[in-house]
């Protein structure tokens, strides 16, 4: 073992490995406290197998704006990881690496969150001790890692809540403002694959961090040196404050104030719904929230166990058909409406809906989301809760990136409709400037005041959040949760349903009611998919091609406009400037666009298509012309991505 630190720098010299590579590798070896970390490196050395130590070390993970995402698991285990044997059949320790999951990674995030976490409390001149909220999924080390962090959190001086078992993201958002938390971590990597986990930070508004909060901390976190650090005294630390059936119950009670017409539930009952969490947290308040509100849910046994193998599903992501297909059986077999499944940390959420043929048909996150924000926008007219006096305050919120029927129906009902890049903060941010904009001494103790008051305050004062989505299956319609929200999401198409039943139709054939009204709008999504070192390299390659040579004329179509999100000014409909990222907006001159970005979470470049058919002026389509424009547009969109893919393999070459 005392020869591998040259053998390293040997293999750097003879071109086997990436030089970075070697770097990070003599970084990790000087100062890891785990002799898991080279008895790893060495076992791999041994091997020859330079391409695993190079995706493990090419560089050391970053400390991004939401937080961390890697591998915890290598594509090869080494029998010191591997270790005794365990539970699922995990190994006994995480990868090790520069560029994964572990605990060295875990210790560098949380000592540089908890540094500016104390300071950010100082400078407000507060007293006590500042706290942290924890909260993890089920995944592989998802439970040691907060275990660490909260271990970390008390030695540094501050409190740390950690929920008693696995939860959902949305619940952490909620349990940060809930207690009066500066912080929260969810160990989690949402819908990834079960190799991965993640480090996700929220701040004490409830919101994943933004700036000037991200950046402070980006800075901590590349100062700490590596694990080690010196605790404060005895009696200047922390405790460790378990959170579990008491947050959940306030949680749910809040969850219950969203339905728009409770009396609409109780006299459609006979609506089914199989839900499933696909092995993840939403079991805990999803099924039984359903019940509450009066709504039948059977679940799909098998994936209601907790399994960080994910082992019914090829992914555990409800954007795919597969990860549903169990749930739909179950519903074919018992005669549900409606399937609900929910990604790892619940935060995400697919449906598939039976239509007006008897089968199930799968909706898209835009469609999901537009029928929920023309339910809840006409539902609140019919209530009375908005009106023409003061349609001005309501709102909806979408990215960028999500199909612009939403933007249609906002204007439609003469609400404002504002757009924000791709990632959930944005729009948390958007309900925390809307909250502030209430008079201060009308919003004390905001978080804990009734829905109800809330709803008040906003309409009087500030803007009402109608509701908000982005086309990766996420939703929410209220700001006592600052992230999309499954919880939320499962409500909200639940009452949909039940509106769709009572008229008559499907969750499917409410959305051709609006697609005949506002215009046939189909997406379509994409991504490459490259992996490790050398792909990373080339997702960079693409970037910088797109935004050095931006297409001019795209599948038969003249390019109309071209958006850089990373050099242009942008500014929203609110004159709030648009933070810069890696995008590139492309709108060609028959009304179809395309947005292309690098995924922030997975090895992966992302591609965004859009077309729309809208009906004459003052006219709607008629069924046989909303299926006409279905396949057209359809058609169209294919066309647009088999010229996109043969243009970027063009550019890579």
């Amino acid at each position: 073992m005392s020869q591998l630190p040259s053998r390293i720098e040997q293999a750097a010299a003879d071109g086997k490995l990436l030089p970075e590579s070697a770097k990070n590798i003599l970084s990790l070896l000087s100062k890891s406290n785990s002799p898991i970390d080279a008895a790893s490196v060495a076992e791999l050395a041994d091997a020859g197998d330079w391409p695993e130590l190079d995706n493990r070390f090419f560089r050391t993970l970053a400390f991004g704006t939401g937080g961390l995402r890697g591998k915890t698991i290598g594509a090869v285990v080494t029998k010191a990881e591997q270790g005794r044997p365990q539970p699922l059949g995990r190994p006994e320790f995480p990868c090790a690496g520069t560029n994964a999951m572990n605990s060295f990674n875990i210790s560098r995030a949380t000592q540089g969150l908890v540094q500016y976490v104390v300071e950010h409390f100082a400078k407000g001149g507060r007293t006590g001790k500042p706290a942290i909220c924890l909260c993890h999924d089920t995944r592989f080390f998802s439970r040691e890692f907060a275990e660490l962090a909260a271990k970390i959190i008390t030695e540094h001086g501050c409190d740390a809540y950690l929920f008693e078992g696995p939860r959902s993201t949305p619940e952490l958002s909620f349990a940060v403002r809930h207690v009066g938390a500066q912080a929260g971590v969810n160990l989690t990597a949402s819908h990834n694959p079960p190799q991965y986990n993640g480090y996700k930070v929220y701040f004490e508004d409830g919101c994943q961090v933004t700036e000037p909060h991200a950046s402070a901390i980006i800075s901590r976190v590349n100062a700490v040196a590596g694990e080690g650090y010196e605790p404060v005294p005895e009696n200047r630390r922390g405790r460790v404050v378990p959170m579990g059936a008491d947050i959940d119950e306030a949680y749910m009670g809040r969850l219950a104030t969203l339905p728009i017409d409770p009396e609409l539930i109780r006299r459609e009952n006979s609506l089914k719904i199989v839900y499933t969490p696909l092995h993840g947290v939403g079991g805990v308040i999803i099924k039984p929230m359903l019940q509450r509100l009066g709504f039948q849910c059977d679940t799909v046994a098998e994936q209601e166990i907790p399994d960080g193998r994910f082992p019914t599903v090829k992914s555990p992501n409800p954007e795919n058909a597969e990860a549903l297909s169990m749930a739909i059986a179950q519903a074919d077999r018992t005669g549900a409406d409606l399937v609900i499944a929910t990604d790892p940390d619940d935060d995400r959420m697919g449906i598939a809906a039976r239509g007006g043929d008897g089968k199930m048909q799968l909706l898209t996150g835009n469609q999901i989301g537009s029928i929920l924000a023309w339910y809840r926008a006409s539902r609140f007219f019919e209530t009375g809760v908005l009106n023409a006096s003061n349609r001005h305050r309501g709102v909806v919120i979408k990215t960028f990136v999500t199909t612009d029927l939403q933007k249609a129906i906002a204007e439609k009902f003469g609400l404002r409709c504002v757009e924000t890049l791709t990632g959930f903060k944005y729009i948390g941010s958007k309900l925390g400037k809307y909250e502030a904009a209430i008079p201060a001494e009308l919003r004390r103790d905001y978080a804990h005041m009734p829905e109800a008051e809330t709803r008040r305050l906003r309409l009087a004062h500030s803007s009402f959040y109608v509701f908000g989505g982005e086309e990766s299956y996420g939703y929410s319609a209220s700001d006592f949760v600052r992230d999309k929200d499954g919880n939320s999401a499962a409500v909200l198409i639940a009452e949909a349903a039940a509106y769709a039943k009572s008229q008559g139709t499907t969750l499917p054939g409410l959305l051709d009611r609006i697609f005949a009204e506002f215009g046939v709008y189909l997406e379509r999504g994409e991504s490459l998919t490259m992996d490790g070192a050398a792909g990373a390299a080339q997702i960079k390659k693409l970037v910088e091609s797109y935004a050095a040579r931006p297409p001019v004329e795209v599948d038969g179509a003249t390019v109309a406009s071209v958006r850089n999100f990373a050099t242009d000014e942008i500014h929203d409909s609110e004159s709030d400037r648009i933070p810069a990222e890696a995008m590139l907006m492309v709108s060609l001159a028959d009304r179809r666009r395309i947005a292309i970005r690098p995924s922030g979470t997975e090895p992966k470049i992302k591609y965004y298509m859009f077309g729309a058919r809208l009906p004459e002026p003052g006219k709607t389509f008629t069924a046989a012309e909303v299926a006409a424009a279905r396949e057209s547009v359809g058609a169209s969109l294919a066309s647009l991505w088999d010229w996109l893919g043969k243009d970027a393999q063009a550019r890579l070459a």
